[in-house]
């Protein structure tokens, strides 16, 4: 009976361990605090969960290219990364660069994501936009 229940207790816990098999889809995510999105994309990859980009993903969301594995990415015809450097209040009170939040924010990326940053200008006040054959070649098409 004892052997059983320990049984049944392990069984239970393996369940409660396996990585969730849901997706999060993101549309439309024009950004905001990059803690915020540190957290968040932290905790969806230590769920195991599939991130579909299917639209707009722009400035601290596309950290996701850096947090989720590569393997858990899809994008859909419709998915576009919007980057730039990161950006705070200056002492006008005025949004800037902020080089030392742009460079932990550019130590994120993976290598084909600061190579591709490279090849067109790296990250400054202007937005880059990845999309098309160029963002289909860099991650699965979503099914």
């Amino acid at each position: 009976m004892v052997l059983r229940i320990l049984a049944a207790i392990v069984v239970l816990l393996g369940a409660a361990l396996q990585p969730c098999t849901a997706a999060v889809r993101i549309q439309d995510d024009m950004g905001g605090p990059l803690g915020s999105y540190y957290i968040k994309f932290s905790n969806i990859r230590r769920s195991g969960q599939l991130v579909i980009i299917d639209g707009d993903c722009y400035s601290a969301c596309t950290i996701v290219t850096g947090m989720v594995p590569r393997q858990h990415i899809c994008v859909t015809p419709r998915a576009r990364l919007g980057f730039h450097a990161a950006l705070a209040p200056n002492e006008f009170g005025m949004l800037a660069v902020n080089p030392s939040a742009t460079r932990v924010l550019y130590q994120i990326y993976p290598a084909y994501i600061k190579s591709w940053l490279h090849r067109n200008g790296g990250l400054n006040d202007r937005t880059l936009i990845l999309e098309g054959s160029a963002l289909a070649h860099m991650y699965a098409t979503c099914r």
